[in-house]
């Protein structure tokens, strides 16, 4: 039987997209303004109007996905004895994977022949998308479960993430930079450009003054780290800036000429703690 594949909502995948390869999606909750939404991937809220929410001194929290909600699932496919794996948002930025393992533990006592699998993918927003697209290409080729696991596992860190932000206040409260950094950095129009290490932690790297030197510095990290351009695959999200997405992709070709790039939005969970102006590139290369 065909894999089921698994993942949560900060894959930030097109909804068409999970639609059409039958992939579950686990939402993260969103709280804002005082009410709980579900991010389903903006099919009950709208991307343009969550980041508007933002601009307009919203200020949204979220919430993990819990055990029951992954063990429902893996109850459900081992009932109908299909293989299933779930796909994580990195461990390092959320504890998404640790309650599926938790949920896969119980599941399994009262399943044990169930095939199974819970991925730490050290990934995030279109990286995790990434990586789940190539799985789906492995599936396609006939690999068993245990045989995409150890697939996955080898090509994981190979799956590159660059970004950059508009707003470093934003940074500043998910803990990822200081207060005087944020402060200092946005009086000074100082633009951070960060990656995704091996652990799946969000790691600034450099720093850049101003907006289009920031998005250009996404390009030229993407020119030494991509691999066989002509047949790669290049996703960029954003954060509600469709047509600055579209010059970083004109930049790409003209420097960089790729096989084919998407583009969407970063979705509300992992845009929650990034902000508007996000803008994000992931492909694949050597290493990290």
């Amino acid at each position: 039987m065909k894999i089921k594949v698994v993942t949560d909502s900060c894959c930030d995948l097109p909804f068409e997209y999970t639609s059409a390869h039958n992939i579950q999606v686990i939402p993260l909750t969103i709280i804002m303004n005082g009410e709980e939404k579900k991010d389903d991937l903006a099919e009950t809220m709208q991307y343009e109007s969550f980041y508007e929410a933002i601009l307009n001194g919203a200020m949204p929290q979220t919430a993990q996905a819990n055990v029951y909600q992954f063990a429902e699932i893996f109850r459900k496919c081992a009932q109908n004895s299909e293989p299933v794996i779930y796909i994580g948002f990195s461990s390092a930025l959320s504890g998404c994977v640790n309650s599926a393992r938790m949920a896969l533990e119980e599941v399994k006592e009262e399943y044990p022949e169930a095939e199974m699998a819970v991925v730490d993918s050290k990934c995030a927003s279109m990286g995790l998308g990434l990586l789940i697209h190539y799985a789906l290409k492995q599936i396609k080729d006939g690999m068993n479960l245990q045989e995409l696991v150890e697939w996955i596992e080898a090509n994981k860190l190979h799956i590159i993430h660059w970004f950059t932000v508009a707003d470093l206040n934003h940074l500043f409260r998910g803990g990822r930079v200081s207060k005087a950094a944020a402060t200092f950095g946005t009086l000074l129009q100082i633009k951070p450009v960060m990656h995704v290490d091996d652990e799946g932690r969000l790691i600034p790297v450099e720093k850049v003054k101003g907006r289009k030197k920031s998005l250009k510095a996404l390009v030229e990290k993407l020119k030494e780290d991509i691999v066989d351009p002509e047949n790669a695959e290049v996703f960029i999200s954003h954060g509600g800036c469709l047509e600055e997405a579209e010059e970083v992709k004109k930049m790409i070709l003209e420097e960089c000429p790729v096989k084919e790039i998407k583009i969407n939005y970063v979705g509300a969970a992992v845009g929650s703690h990034s902000g508007p102006g996000t803008m994000a590139i992931f492909f694949k290369g050597v290493k990290r």
